[in-house]
């Protein structure tokens, strides 16, 4: 067992098996919970809270910005056990935002938690990841995290079936989002138990240059962009979208469970794809796999269509963010989570301003259509730079 397995916080070696499993309970607990929980109580706070449309998406926003300002935050440190540290604090914070929007029903105090929830999801996401990949790469494991990115579609899952189940209790909105923090609690042991260790060897080093060249790196991020703007709408508003047919009623967070349910285990399609294709073509059809996600619910107002566009969604925007992160996090073996932060940039100014327009868009028009259409023509250009990155052969592919 090398060195580097020891935990910092006891002298006992972890198992890959418990790093995995910390992290994805991380991932359930930083996502899942303090970010993907106010997707299905979206619906319910409109009701209950007299929250509007733009309000609604003005607070989704926020959440983004904080993740925005995570992303930069851990664009920035270098120290690895600095890195760890803040890994720690947003997993204990998330069960305190998650809380505090059960504990006022004032716009400003949300905003407040959404912009914290948003720097816990970075925390989870970024240095979190990123410290799961430099443990599998500095252990000899297969540097891919297709089975720690199960998380994000667990964290889905636990949410969308909490609300449901709250709901089935006739708990109110504030009450659901207390509920969620006590189901944290069961997240937090596991994973503040078994975080990626830090090497000794690592403490206090610097991260080696990135041998990718700025005009591939420059389009990736273009193209990220394009993702996070493909991401956040859905992720956003596919509960809001099919609460607000009248013949689907209540069949919200069913959907929101489907994106979870198919995001679980599809993360394991596309890292078997990615070895036999390349990372690029796979990402090219998850790209428009996900297109096709986001036309289904605009083209019709139907059930099938909606659950049929959440089953794709899922098993999509799993695949794009997990070969994406672990492509750029490769390329920088001494702080990968250094190297996705720097990426996540883009795909966190694209979480800022769609929602807002988003929002906008559906208290003016009344639907979340014309905010689909716009949304399909994003995913298209993002294909576009795929495409130009994979036939011109860029460094680093």
């Amino acid at each position: 067992m090398h060195s580097s397995d020891l935990s910092p916080t006891t002298a006992r070696p972890l198992q890959a098996w418990q790093v995995i499993a910390g992290g994805i309970c991380g991932l359930v607990l930083t996502i899942g919970l303090a970010r993907f929980a106010y997707t299905p109580l979206l619906p319910l706070m409109q009701a209950q809270a007299d929250l509007s449309d733009v309000a609604g998406g003005w607070l989704a926003s926020i959440n983004y910005l904080g993740y925005m300002s995570g992303a930069l935050l851990a664009a920035w440190v270098d120290d690895a056990r600095l890195r760890q540290r803040l890994y720690s604090a947003g997993l204990v914070l998330s069960l305190g935002v998650t809380a505090l929007m059960g504990l006022s029903g004032n716009f400003w105090v949300w905003a407040l938690s959404r912009y914290l929830g948003g720097l816990c999801g970075a925390a989870g996401m970024l240095l979190g990841s990123g410290l799961v990949l430099n443990w599998l790469m500095r252990n000899g494991r297969r540097p891919e995290l297709g089975l720690h990115f199960t998380g994000l579609g667990l964290g889905i899952v636990v949410s969308a079936l909490g609300a449901f189940a709250m709901s089935g209790l006739f708990l109110s909105w504030a009450q659901q989002w207390l509920g969620f923090a006590l189901i944290g609690l069961l997240f937090l042991m596991p994973a503040w138990a078994w975080r990626p260790p830090v090497p000794p060897a690592a403490l206090g080093s610097q991260a080696k240059p990135s041998t990718t060249s700025r005009r591939w790196l420059g389009l990736m991020m273009l193209m990220y962009f394009c993702a996070g703007w493909g991401f956040v709408i859905s992720a956003t508003f596919t509960v809001a979208i099919v609460e607000r047919q009248p013949l689907l009623a209540g069949q919200g967070p069913w959907a929101w469970a489907l994106v979870g349910l198919s995001a679980t285990p599809a993360v394991f399609l596309w890292d078997q794809l990615a070895r036999r294709w390349g990372e690029l073509p796979a990402l090219l059809l998850a790209f428009g796999l996900q297109t096709v996600s986001v036309l289904l619910p605009a083209w019709s107002n139907g059930l099938a269509a909606a659950l049929a566009g959440a089953f794709l969604y899922g098993a999509t925007f799993i695949g794009i963010v997990s070969l994406t992160l672990a492509l750029v996090g490769r390329r920088a073996p001494d702080n990968p989570g250094k190297a996705m932060a720097r990426l996540t940039l883009s795909y966190g100014l694209a979480q800022v301003c769609a929602p807002a327009l988003a929002g906008a868009m559906a208290q003016a028009s009344g639907s979340y259509r014309g905010a689909l259409w716009i949304t399909a023509a994003v995913l298209l250009v993002g294909m576009g730079l795929l495409l130009r990155l994979w036939t011109q052969g860029e460094p680093g592919v």
